[in-house]
């Protein structure tokens, strides 16, 4: 059975040890008051969400959507942002939970260590199918060391915070007084104005644009990353051009959290105006596995490779994984 940060795959066995739920803040712990400080506000209005049918078997049928206005972070939430909401409510995230050994059966106890999964370049070529080449299950590995013992967030407080889970995305969004988009708000956010663009930024693929639009793997993936965007892991959230709503990393850096459970036929069933996603998840690739769809693709997307930073690809994420290139940002309805 495989697991899929994104739409990545991972190989159950490396992400399995993660995947042991999570601490809610205490009780008597409140949450604060919803503040607008690096929130922009979306006017409501009607766009085309879906499109690329062509490279994307999901993204389908482009259809009118109106969409109620809202507020949203103009930024993925950083390092610093997770920290308050540790530092005030004593939260752990699913990665930093000791497993279950009685969710292993047949799993040496030794090998039970809390922890998440990390990119791993491998030094030579390798096949694109399997995707443990480059992912590795790393004991320890949170969101307070990315890449696991040894490695820090001191010189990264401004970087968004990853191996966090959707438990985790929703546990800081409630403490916030905020909630995650829809996949509906997402996408609008993103197009950031624009029709039917395949970017966020416009119709310009990255590899033709004279700067850097996004945090994305440049070179042969997985084994040479050029730098040309000037970061081989996260990036700050605001290193890179906004798009037409003053909205940042809406293409590349980290997957986003959504609200949506994950079908591939989920906008079949959309209504016209704030449409939720479907009741349940499903997906054909792991049916029983609870998902919610992700957007954004992450820095680890390339032109040879994962395409989904496009503005209309849409990637899926089990409820209780996260990973090294997985974040989220929040909403606000008032």
């Amino acid at each position: 059975m495989l697991r899929k940060p994104g739409w990545h795959a991972i190989p159950f066995v490396l992400i399995s040890l993660a995947n042991q739920g999570c601490q809610m803040p205490s009780p008597g712990t409140k949450s604060v008051a919803v503040s607008h400080d690096n929130m922009v506000y979306i006017k409501g209005g009607t766009y085309e969400m879906g499109g690329d049918s062509t490279l994307f078997t999901d993204t389908a049928p482009v259809h009118k959507v109106t969409i109620t206005g809202f507020w949203i972070d103009k930024t993925l939430v950083t390092n610093a942002d997770f920290t308050a909401f540790v530092n005030a409510t004593g939260y752990k995230t699913t990665a930093e939970q000791p497993p279950n050994p009685a969710d292993f059966h047949g799993v040496p106890e030794a090998k039970l260590k809390s922890g998440s999964v990390v990119f791993t370049p491998p030094n030579s070529k390798v096949s694109l199918d399997d995707v443990s080449r480059w992912w590795t299950y790393v004991p320890g590995a949170s969101w307070q060391h990315p890449e696991g013992p040894g490695s820090d967030i001191s010189d990264r407080m401004n970087h968004p915070v990853v191996h966090v889970s959707h438990d985790d995305a929703v546990a800081y969004a409630k403490w916030a007084g905020k909630m995650l988009p829809s996949e509906a708000q997402w996408e609008f956010a993103a197009r950031g104005g624009l029709n039917q663009k395949p970017f966020a930024w416009g119709d310009t693929p990255p590899a033709d644009a004279k700067k850097p639009r996004a945090n994305l793997f440049d070179g042969i993936f997985p084994t040479k990353n050029t730098l040309k965007d000037g970061y081989a892991r996260t990036s700050p959230v605001n290193a890179f051009p906004p798009n037409g709503y003053g909205l940042y990393d809406m293409a590349g850096n980290c997957w986003q959290w959504t609200a949506d459970f994950y079908r591939s036929d989920a906008y079949a069933g959309h209504t016209r105006k704030d449409p939720v996603g479907p009741a349940e998840s499903y997906d054909q690739d792991e049916p029983g596995i609870t998902k919610y769809v992700q957007r954004g693709g992450s820095f680890l997307c390339s032109a040879d490779y994962c395409v989904r930073y496009r503005v209309a690809g849409r990637g899926k994420g089990a409820r209780d994984t996260g990973a090294s290139n997985v974040s989220f940002r929040c909403i606000s309805l008032k």
